[in-house]
């Protein structure tokens, strides 16, 4: 039995699968094996699994054994495994270390490495994983790498010719279920003559 993925925040007692033999004598269902933090419980005469708790992400997958027991001969059972998978919730956005940055950039310098932007997600997985990319990029004066974070100048500045302060919003988006949460941090970028 493999039945469809429970989420983390899944209420104790909620149905999980139901297990039935075919059998012409009636019979007593029991977790044989494999639940030792006792995250399940079933009802030895309807085969129905419920969760007897709140369900940690972290023990997750649980494989355990169910037994059916002939109710007159205890020496008669047969026993299937029961998979059952956790899905982490998002929980929580990426979060910059601080939402505001100031970095100098010499003027006539070709493209460049400018910052490295680190934000950090508490989530677990592909709630976990992070993207970067810009809000605005001042018709492409700047490119992130989507993976490592890192802010670049894509063509040299004039202090004299162009504006001497740009600011670039940067987000941090997670790979999230069901939605994406994306972290904003405003990088003040000072042409310095």
């Amino acid at each position: 039995y493999h039945p469809a993925p429970l989420s983390e925040k899944t209420p104790t007692d909620t149905f999980v699968v139901e297990i039935s033999v075919l059998y012409k004598l009636p019979v007593n269902y029991s977790i044989a094996s494999g639940d030792e933090k006792g995250y399940f419980s079933i009802h030895s005469s309807s085969g129905i699994i419920r969760t007897s708790k709140n369900l940690e992400v972290e023990d997750f997958p649980v494989n355990f054994k169910v037994r059916a027991t002939d109710s007159s001969n205890a020496a008669i059972f047969s026993e299937v495994e029961v998979k059952v998978e956790v899905i982490d919730e998002n929980d929580f956005p990426p979060v910059f270390p601080s939402s505001l940055l100031e970095e100098r950039l010499a003027e006539h310098l070709p493209a460049t490495q400018i910052v490295q932007l680190k934000a950090q997600d508490n989530d677990t997985g592909r709630n976990g994983v992070l993207t970067y990319g810009i809000l605005n990029g001042h018709g492409l004066k700047f490119r992130i790498n989507e993976t490592t974070g890192i802010l670049y100048s894509t063509a040299p500045f004039d202090y004299e010719e162009e504006p001497t302060e740009y600011q670039v919003v940067v987000y941090a988006e997670d790979d999230g279920i069901p939605e994406k949460k994306r972290g904003y941090c405003t990088v003040v970028i000072k042409i310095t003559d």
